[in-house]
């Protein structure tokens, strides 16, 4: 099972060797690729070789690279998720309306569990209310609870002036964190065969992870957890490295304890099951 999350934050140069990941800088370090679930690549300083490139295509390893401020701005993503994409394509779709709408109720239903559940651990008297919207929530959510519970939930965690556009190491910590854990979910939907643009609720057309973006929602509040225990008053990188770790966290799926890591291709998989058997209770949600 892969679960190594390899950070390159220096100058280095990768490359491959017999089934390893090779790094070189002042020293020589040796990773085998099995044991790699994720590699991000800090530093613009670092280079990469393409036999390397090719094996971690091989290997479905998510490569995250980012910007000259160290933020992720692309990553490597492969042709071929699966032997069968076109199959599982097709399948995607065709998915009907009302499934998508059916599943979409329960992610979004989770979520606002999750944000109660953070706030009520953290003694927010604010979680009462978001127990209220879980009780209105709709089918597909058409009133938006989902919205309201937001403003509520980010306003009990880091105070009432705080809003989610601010220029503030908060939301730099969140969007660094949630843009990890969508290259997350953008991997495995990818190594299932599917295609990320193609969402159930996100239908941005400038948005090529809709789906992604779909299936994060009740894992953010892990995000979210970890930025609350920082100390905020910047945004420096042994927080970015604290906020990568969250995927080598440990939670309960399916009656197991698994590494978020893993959480995640488990709680995938069940919802394109519940998306090709049009059955909602297919899906598997995590436990803290």
């Amino acid at each position: 099972m892969s679960w190594r999350i390899v950070v390159i934050s220096k100058r280095a140069k990768l490359d491959y060797q017999l089934g390893y990941l090779v790094v070189r800088n002042e020293e020589v370090t040796k990773i085998h690729l099995s044991e790699i679930s994720t590699i991000l690549i800090e530093s613009t300083a670092a280079t990469v070789t393409a036999s390397l490139l090719a094996e971690l295509t091989k290997k479905k390893i998510k490569v995250i690279f980012c910007d000259e401020k160290r933020n992720p701005s692309s990553e490597l993503v492969g042709y071929y998720g699966s032997h069968d994409t076109s199959n599982k394509i097709r399948k995607q779709i065709q998915w009907s309306r009302h499934s998508k709408e059916a599943i979409w109720t329960e992610i979004v239903t989770e979520k606002i569990r999750k944000q109660k559940e953070l706030l009520k651990n953290l003694g927010k008297e604010e979680a009462g209310l978001l127990e209220a919207y879980l009780q209105e929530i709709g089918w597909n959510d058409e009133t938006n609870r989902e919205g309201h519970a937001a403003k509520v939930y980010f306003n009990a965690l880091f105070g009432m002036t705080f809003t989610r556009t601010a220029d503030c190491p908060e939301n730099a910590a969140l969007n660094y964190g949630y843009s990890i854990l969508l290259s997350a979910f953008a991997r495995e939907i990818v190594a299932s065969g599917y295609i990320t643009q193609l969402g159930l609720f996100h239908d941005n057309m400038f948005n090529q992870f809709n789906l992604a973006s779909d299936l994060m929602e009740p894992f953010r509040v892990l995000i979210d957890r970890e930025v609350i225990q920082m100390q905020r008053k910047e945004f420096t990188h042994e927080e970015k490295i604290q906020l990568v770790n969250v995927l080598n966290n440990e939670v309960m799926i399916d009656g197991k304890t698994q590494y978020v890591n893993n959480a995640i291709k488990i709680y995938c998989k069940s919802v394109f099951d519940a998306l090709n058997e049009n059955d909602s209770a297919l899906i598997r949600f995590y436990g803290l």
